[in-house]
């Protein structure tokens, strides 16, 4: 399972964009949204799982650059088991 950790704005209109984004990313990449997005702490995270690990970060780099996400996301790669949130390997992503 892959986390998209995004830091918590004022302005959250992006989060329904990413959301809908992820739907399609789905269908070509092949990955499932694990469980909806959530608040937690400063961060809005989203969680993808179903495939490669490198799959995963492929679609979590292909939100990081979209236009009107906050800057400043990366990604946890964890698994679906673990026992909290933000627990394994943290992957930079890249900035639009």
């Amino acid at each position: 399972m892959v986390e998209i950790h995004f830091p918590v704005t004022a302005e959250d209109e992006w989060v329904d964009d990413v959301g809908d984004f992820l739907i399609d990313l789905e269908e070509e990449l092949g990955f499932e949204e694990y469980e909806d997005g959530e608040e937690f702490g400063d961060d809005y995270i989203f969680f993808l799982a179903g495939a490669s690990e490198r799959t995963l970060l492929k679609a979590a780099s292909r939100v990081a650059t979209r236009e009107g996400v906050p800057p400043g996301a990366y990604a946890m790669v964890t698994d679906t088991a673990a026992p909290k949130i933000g627990m394994g390997r943290r992957v930079s992503l890249p900035v639009r």
